[in-house]
Order: C-alpha cells, then structure tokens, then sequence
C-alpha cells in the first residue's frame, strides 16, 4: 500500500511539472513564437504613455530576453519562493505563491484567487453532495427495478438532465423559482459560511440543484449499468446462496464493486468544478473563480488567466491522486497489483 501512495505522488508532482511547462509555453513562448517581440510583452505592464526605451529597460529588467529555460525556472522559483519584479520605476516583491501582478488593478494575483476560493468551494461541495446521493441512490434503485415506471422515468430525467445545457436550466431555474415564485433569493447572493451558516446554504440551494441536476443524471445512468452488469455476476449469486441480507449483497458486494468507474468521474468532475464552475457562477453572477477567470479573459489580464489555469490544474491533479488513493479501499486488488 505504502509503495502504491509513493506512486501515485510521484506521479502526481510529474503532472504539476509538465501542467506548469506547458502553461509557461503557452503564455509565453507561443506568444513569442507569433512574432511578438520582448517590448510588446513588457508593454503590458509600463502603461499606455512609457516610451519605447522605458518599454525596453523594463523588458531587460523582467528577463523577456533570457533563455526560455531561464524564464521558466523563474517562474517556477516564483511560484515557490516569490519573486521580485523591477520595473525601473520602482521594485515589487511578490511573495509566493506568486502569479504575478494583474495587469488591470496591479494588485498580486494570487490573494485574488484565494479571496474567490471559498465561493468556489462552498458551490462545488454542496453540489457535489447533492449529485452523489442523489445519483448513486437513483441508479442503484433503477438497477434494482430494472424496467418499472420508476426506471423509464427516472432514466428519461436522466437523459433529459445531460441534455440541457447549465445555462438554460440556470435561467429557467432563476426565472421559475427567483423571480417568479420567490422561494430562492436572485443571483449574486452570497453569505460567508462563517458569518451566517443558515443564509449561506440559503443563498446557494438554487445553484446547488441546478448544478447537480446536470451531474447526477450521468451518476445515475452510469450507476444504473454498473449495478445491472455487477448484480448478475457469480459471486453474487453465492453471496445470496449463503444467506447474506438482500442489503447486504446490494451495498456491500454490488455497488463496492460498481464504484470504480463512479470514483473516477467523480474525481474528474469535481476537480474541474474546483477550478471554477464557469457557466454556473456566471448564470448565478457567484464571485467565484469561474466568474474570475471570465473576467480576466475578456480584460486580457494575463496574469490573471494563467494563474486560474495553474490553480485549476493544481485542483484536478490533487482530486485524481485523491481518487487513486481512494480505489484502494474500494477495491482490495488494486493494493495487490
């Protein structure tokens, strides 16, 4: 067990290697390879007014001219250790983990992302509770009445929940239950958990549904034909024949064995919605990291961009490697291969 963790963690700070090259190569090197020059990259961050021999000492001072492996390895050193940023004018330090500077507010990116993190975190966990019971429970049902009203019904929902897209069900939820009904506050309402924990979950039931929606109907179809394919097996049939309880057989032979597949996806999606659930925070108008990472990209704020790339790919590494870790008890073979 302890050789397959070391494993997998190799594995993992392998990913966030490759994850931060290719970032630096696209935000960096692609660029260049386009035809922009050293003075156009530092012109982002002199201002409209400097002048070409400005622009040009603060492309020096920034190392726009050194090697593309000098420039990564201080990135990478800023990320760990901080860096410090000369623009002539003046000197920045920026302390790590460091993103940079935004071109917009010239404020650090990172204390930015941290301030959206708990929005993010907060729409992504209810959520997540929300779909995993929701949809494991309605597939194992399924499986179990295999052609009964409730199976036809629930799997047409389930088809219709992967259909539509996030942002039709997000207004036709806000319009339904917000604006016409009242029973939900309208988008952009947001408690901190600390400060009103009753409000907060008030605050996000209708993100949390519609979000959920989306995901469970594939948890549910997906459960549904684990379920049927695990249940007809052997060692189910002598599960039964040595007079083990019909729960039993479903939760502890059956469905441990169909988790696998659900463990991966749900690892997958919840590490994305980690890095910024994009469509539903934009729909709801949450400040979160998607609605962060929207705005940077339309203010061509490029630190701010990268930095939401690298925390989102930081995210669905450390949920796939959790998930990895979490087969082993699913699934005791995995340990002895």
């Amino acid at each position: 067990m302890v050789t397959y963790i070391i494993r997998r963690l190799i594995g993992a700070f392998a990913m966030l290697i490759v994850i931060s090259m290719v970032t630096f190569g696209i935000f960096f090197v692609v660029p260049q390879w386009a035809g922009a020059t050293p003075e156009a990259m530092a012109s982002r961050y002199v201002g409209r007014a400097a002048t070409p021999e400005t622009v040009h000492l603060v492309a020096e001072r920034l190392g726009f001219n050194d090697p593309v492996i000098v420039q990564y390895g201080r990135f990478v050193k800023g990320i760990f250790t901080g860096a410090t940023y000369d623009y002539g004018a003046g000197v920045e330090q920026c302390p790590a983990p460091c993103f940079g500077y935004s071109f917009l507010s010239g404020q650090p990116v990172w204390p930015d992302l941290v301030d959206r993190m708990p929005v993010t975190f907060s729409l992504a966990i209810g959520a997540a509770f929300i779909w995993v019971v929701a949809g494991v429970g309605v597939g194992v049902i399924s499986a179990l009445r295999r052609g009964s009203l409730f199976d036809r019904l629930s799997m047409g929902t389930a088809l219709a929940g992967v259909s539509l897209p996030i942002f039709f069900t997000g207004m036709i939820s806000l319009v339904v239950f917000s604006y016409g009904l009242g029973w939900t506050p309208p988008g952009g309402a947001w408690t901190d958990f600390t400060t009103n924990p009753a409000l907060w979950a008030y605050n996000l039931l209708l993100p949390w549904i519609t979000l959920a929606f989306l995901f469970a109907a594939g948890y549910a179809r997906l459960t549904r034909a684990g379920m049927l394919e695990t249940m007809g097996e052997d060692y189910i049939r002598t599960a039964r024949a040595k007079g083990l309880r019909e729960n039993q057989v479903v939760v502890k032979h059956g469905l441990r064995a169909a988790l696998t597949p659900i463990l991966t996806l749900f690892g997958i999606d919840f590490g994305l919605l980690i890095g910024g659930a994009v469509l539903t925070e934009t729909t709801y108008t949450l400040p979160g990291l998607g609605q962060f990472a929207i705005l940077a990209i339309r203010n061509q704020d490029l630190p701010q961009v990268m930095g939401v790339v690298l925390v989102a790919a930081g995210f669905v590494v450390v949920a796939s490697l959790i998930v990895d870790l979490l087969y082993a008890v699913v699934d005791p073979r995995v340990r002895l291969s």
